[in-house]
């Protein structure tokens, strides 16, 4: 069969890039905090382990969410900046191709918790909520933002920006590293309006400062829909363009992610519980995800160290992990599993370890298979 020129030419055009494995390891361990912070296991608390405690990172694991906000930009820029003319339904169905197989495995999981909620719920909510999670569009209400599975709002953010995607991937972006340095501090400060606004008008009237306990319709909004999370995605395509322009050498990529690291390590441990929490939830570490992912998006030292094996099956997994992990947890403890298999003693570990080879076995039984039918299908239909 000829194939035209035209196609040969973009094909050699677009060839896929490089993977960068790090960041894919550095996903296991964020996928995993959050696990963490959902089910904090007693000894890991700050006063029972004074002196070494992973408690504070713990704490604040809900972080971690923004964080895989931020790589989801850079991913797709590092993988489509050069592509101006992308095709927004093909760019649309590769990405639900590549979140909807494991959300409707959730959604099969999630149905003891979908029945909680016809119970706890106004008929016309539970309506409400049954089109609309299915959808994936459950986070842009902030009333049924944790319908059924508290943790899936985030895809309805991510539903949004894949929207938005094949239109800023279109903008015209600075070329020059400072400009898009400058740009990516601009929808940093941008990000923090919100939260600001919130902390000074305090509209839930709570009469305190937000906690992670804290409840209201405004603060539900803030941390579950996506517009507040918006520039914190852009800020990702910034900071995929700025990974392109600056070229940064082994040695100068290794002094960022230290940078990023160190910064993080220091906010933690000294000053995370002096934050305002609302700040905290909606990009106030932005910068140091940043440098972290800079420093982790080419060879190096770094680059070396997450790129371990054993964090990359869990960080290849760890889409599924976050999706899974809430209510998978939740369900072995209402069902007494573990005491049932008299292997209570090592928990939670052991509904940790069960729901990680859950989420590597649902990866690549479920989620794999499916991309990839849905994937040829959708040629066989364009052709």
């Amino acid at each position: 069969m000829n194939v035209p020129s035209s196609v040969t030419q973009t094909a050699v055009r677009h060839e896929k890039r490089p993977a960068l494995p790090a960041l894919t390891g550095i996903r296991s361990l964020a996928a995993i905090c959050i696990m963490f912070f959902h089910f904090t296991p007693a000894g890991l608390r700050w006063s029972a382990h004074p002196w070494v405690t992973l408690y504070p990172v713990v704490n604040i694991g809900f972080v971690f969410v923004g964080f895989f906000f931020l790589l989801s930009g850079f991913i797709l820029t590092y993988n489509y900046a050069d592509r101006p003319g992308l095709n927004a339904m093909d760019f649309w169905v590769a990405r639900l191709s590549r979140l909807y197989p494991i959300y409707l495995l959730t959604l099969v999981i999630s149905i003891p918790m979908i029945v909680v909620e016809f119970h706890v719920r106004s008929r016309v909510e539970f309506a409400e909520g049954m089109v609309m999670t299915p959808l994936l569009l459950q986070g842009l209400l902030p009333r049924l933002a944790t319908f059924a599975n508290t943790v899936a709002w985030a895809l309805s953010c991510e539903l949004v920006f894949y929207l938005l995607f094949p239109w800023l991937n279109r903008m015209r972006w600075p070329k020059s590293a400072q400009k898009l340095l400058m740009l990516f501090v601009a929808l940093w400060l941008i990000g923090m309006i919100l939260p600001a606004l919130y902390i000074h008008f305090d509209p839930d009237h709570l009469g305190h400062m937000a906690d992670r306990y804290s409840g209201g319709f405004w603060i539900t909004a803030l941390k579950y829909t996506p517009l507040p999370h918006v520039s914190t995605f852009v800020a990702g395509i910034a900071m995929g363009r700025l990974h392109h322009a600056a070229e940064l050498r082994k040695s100068w990529r290794t002094v960022v992610g230290l940078c990023g690291f160190g910064g993080f390590i220091v906010l933690v441990w000294g000053y995370s519980t002096q934050l305002p929490y609302v700040l905290l939830h909606d990009g106030l570490l932005l910068p140091v995800f940043a440098a972290m992912t800079l420093g982790l998006a080419g060879t190096g030292v770094l680059e070396r160290v997450f790129s371990l094996q054993p964090l990359m099956w869990i960080g290849v997994a760890s889409y599924a992990l976050y999706l899974m992990h809430f209510n998978v947890f939740i369900l072995l403890q209402l069902h007494h599993i573990p005491e049932r298999l008299r292997v209570a003693r090592f928990d939670p570990w052991i509904s940790y370890v069960f729901i990680v080879v859950l989420a590597i076995v649902a990866t690549r039984w479920v989620e794999a298979p499916a991309q990839r039918a849905i994937n040829r299908w959708w040629k066989k239909r364009r052709v």
